[in-house]
């Protein structure tokens, strides 16, 4: 990316910033910041493998339908690559548009992570956009990444690639419940697929437990499984 471009990124940011800044405000117009974080005992997104036990912060500025959030994953292992996403988002209604820069910090010492390389044929920062429509009991998304370092098709050429995913969510024995199954439409190297293929099956369970009168824990347990890399996973998490 550019110096042109990464000003012009600035200067959105910067204007986002100010939109959402408090100045005597009302209200339903007000700022709201919020923070969290899991820890998983393994990390699986999109039915793939990204690591181990991980710890998963995150941070969230919005104001009436539009947000920026932080996230970010490191894993306990110091071979596990740690990631810091970014996501500007917009919902009204069911709808919900996103724009998510992903950038990954590998351990592998022959990949150069710095954050502020954003050079077409040498960043780690993956972009992503997203748009989505939750109906109630169905909830659907397509994302494609636009640029950074995605994936390429077996020509060599930029894949575009793509995953578009289902969800619904149910409750079963008084547990919160979703199911979900996505895909990846072409053939790309982000997602290992030589053409369409389904990459995540999942099925996700979710409580709170009671540890006193006062004070309860959420958790988590989620199935995945990938038929494209022939792999499934039980992963369970904790959410502070």
């Amino acid at each position: 990316m550019s110096k042109m471009n990464l000003t012009k990124w600035g200067v959105i940011a910067v204007a986002l910033l100010t939109y959402l800044m408090p100045s005597d405000v009302k209200a339903q117009d007000k700022v709201e910041v919020s923070l969290g974080a899991d820890l998983v005992s393994g990390y699986v997104w999109r039915g793939q493998d990204l690591g181990g036990v991980s710890l998963q912060p995150s941070i969230s500025i919005s104001k009436g339908g539009l947000s920026l959030t932080g996230w970010g994953s490191v894993g306990l292992e110091k071979t596990d690559t740690r990631e810091f996403d970014l996501t500007l988002g917009y919902s009204t209604g069911g709808l919900s548009l996103a724009f998510t820069d992903y950038w990954f910090n590998y351990s592998d010492s022959e990949i150069d992570s710095k954050y502020f390389d954003y050079g077409a044929h040498s960043t780690v920062h993956v972009f992503e956009a997203t748009i989505g429509y939750d109906f109630g009991p169905l909830a659907l998304s397509w994302n494609t990444n636009i640029g950074g370092a995605d994936g390429v098709k077996a020509n060599g050429d930029r894949a575009y690639s793509s995953y578009f995913e289902a969800s619904a969510p149910f409750k079963l024995g008084g547990v919160d419940c979703s199911a979900e199954i996505g895909a990846t439409p072409w053939e790309n190297t982000f997602y290992g697929a030589s053409g369409f293929a389904v990459t995540n099956i999942a099925f996700t369970g979710t409580k709170e437990i009671k540890v006193t009168d006062s004070f309860t824990l959420p958790v988590f347990a989620k199935a995945i499984w990938n038929p494209c890399s022939d792999r499934a996973y039980l992963t369970f998490g904790v959410t502070f």
